[in-house]
Parts: C-alpha cells; sequence; structure tokens
C-alpha cells in the first residue's frame, strides 16, 4: 500500500542479493530508494531495470570502505530526493579461513567493509543526510546470525558482525527518544551470490563438493533450507513502518530456524 507521503530511503549494496530485494520491496511500498553498489555498472543496471518496473530508485556507485564515497553519496542522495528517512547497511563481504594463516588485509577489508562502513554511512545520514533533524528515522543494519554466535573458519566475518550487532543495540538505545529506531536484521543461510561464494570457500577448504557443502548447510537448518532474500527484505519492510516503532536495539533472525537466541 503506497505511503501518503513518499519516504526517502538509502540502501547500500543494492543491487544484488538481500539489498536488492531490500531496493524493490521498498520502493513498491512507495519509498523513493537511493542505491548504491561498488561499481558504475552494476548500479546502471540495476538502476535501469527497477526504473523500468515503475519504481522511484536511482543511486550511484560508492566503497563503502571510503569516507570520502560515503560523503558524496549521501549528498547525492540528498540532492535528488531530499533529506533521508530510511537507512538500510546492507553491503558487506564474505572472509575468513584458517585463522592463524589469516593475512591482515583480509582481517581488515572484512572489519572495514562490514562494520566500519556501517558507523561511517550511518554517521553521514544522521548529519549530512538531515536524519537527526527529523521526528521519526529508521536505521537498518543487515548482520547475520554470525553476529551472534561463532562461525568456524569465519573469524573476520564473525567478528564484524557481532561489532554491528553490538553498534546497533548501543545507538539504538541513544536514539531511542528521538523516534529514530535502530535494528539489525539477522539472516542465516540465504541464497545469495555471496552465499555461493562462501560455499566454494568451504569447498576448497575441506577438499569435498559445493553440493556437500549446501546439503551440510541445509542440514542445520531446521526449516532445512536457505532463506530467500525476500524474506528478508520482509522483516526490513516491517521495521520500517510506523507499526514498528516501539522495535530498537534489537538483533532479529530470518534464518529458519538456524539460530534460536
Amino acid at each position: 500500500m503506497p505511503q501518503h507521503e513518499p519516504k526517502n530511503a538509502l540502501v547500500t549494496g543494492g543491487t544484488s542479493g538481500i539489498g536488492l530485494a531490500v531496493t524493490r520491496l521498498l520502493a513498491q511500498s512507495g519509498h523513493r530508494v537511493f542505491l548504491c553498489a561498488r561499481t558504475e555498472d552494476s548500479v546502471t543496471s540495476t538502476v535501469k531495470m527497477l526504473q523500468e518496473e515503475g519504481l522511484d530508485v536511482d543511486g550511484l556507485p560508492c566503497d563503502v570502505r571510503s569516507p570520502h564515497d560515503i560523503d558524496r553519496f549521501v549528498r547525492a542522495a540528498v540532492d535528488r530526493y531530499g533529506s533521508i528517512d530510511v537507512l538500510v547497511n546492507n553491503a558487506g563481504r564474505s572472509g575468513g579461513g584458517v585463522t592463524a594463516d589469516i593475512q591482515d588485509e583480509v582481517w581488515f577489508d572484512v572489519i572495514n567493509t562490514n562494520l566500519n562502513s556501517v558507523f561511517l554511512m550511518t554517521r553521514a545520514v544522521l548529519t549530512a543526510g538531515g536524519m537527526r533533524e527529523k521526528p521519526r528515522g529508521r536505521i537498518i543494519n543487515i548482520a547475520s546470525t554470525a553476529g551472534k554466535q561463532g562461525v568456524v573458519l569465519g573469524a573476520p566475518y564473525s567478528a564484524s558482525k557481532h561489532g554491528v550487532v553490538g553498534f546497533t543495540k548501543a545507538l539504538g538505545n541513544e536514539l531511542a527518544a528521538t523516534g529514530i529506531t535502530v535494528n539489525a536484521v539477522c539472516p542465516g543461510y540465504v541464497e545469495t551470490p555471496m552465499a555461493q561464494r562462501v560455499r566454494q570457500g568451504y569447498a576448497a577448504a575441506y577438499g569435498t563438493s559445493e553440493d556437500k557443502i549446501l546439503e551440510k548447510f541445509q542440514a542445520k537448518i531446521p526449516l532445512g533450507r536457505y532463506s530467500t532474500p525476500e524474506e528478508v527484505a520482509g522483516l526490513v519492510g516491517y521495521l520500517v513502518t510506523d507499526t514498528a516503532a516501539s522495535i530498537t536495539s534489537q538483533a532479529l533472525n530470518v534464518c529458519g530456524g538456524l539460530g534460536n537466541f
């Protein structure tokens, strides 16, 4: 149901997987969405596709590891649509391996991409994006069930997502009286391009096939299957509504029962 007044949403990593599903759902429910991804080609083709679906979507390339890129991106979003009502920090990467063998650049890049970006983008949206001047706002961070439990061969990823959950809870409590809610959505196994890369990595590490890894992962999920990007987006879609105004500082799972905590 379209809202009476379009709200302006910003989605990072909005061209594939969960980010694309979130962008589409928010735009279908009446938001104007400004998205980013690292490459210009993916932004251009995704924006074109969504505009052809009749959705009010635009975007720019942005490296979320770069404070300069983030500032430029947020200012461009404000120039295009006005001050920001909704921020979805979705951009992220996988990363891990045998911890004693992990190279510095892998550790730092996972932390920069998954955690430091969330702080930098949130700060920019609250200030240059104008959110803290508004009577209402929604910040939703896409974390992971790996932000609540340790993942074997995934120490950098797990550490980064635990950081996102901690940041979410602290900021949510800080902003609670302002009408801005801050929540984390924690997907378990979701069928996305990143999930495929993760399975390739485990198959290589364990000297087995991707199909065997998929079977092993599915066996751990009580539901017996991966979640879909649309199912994760559905929770984001609820959290941006007025009805969700009393939900803040939470880390909510969408995981088929994988993590019951």
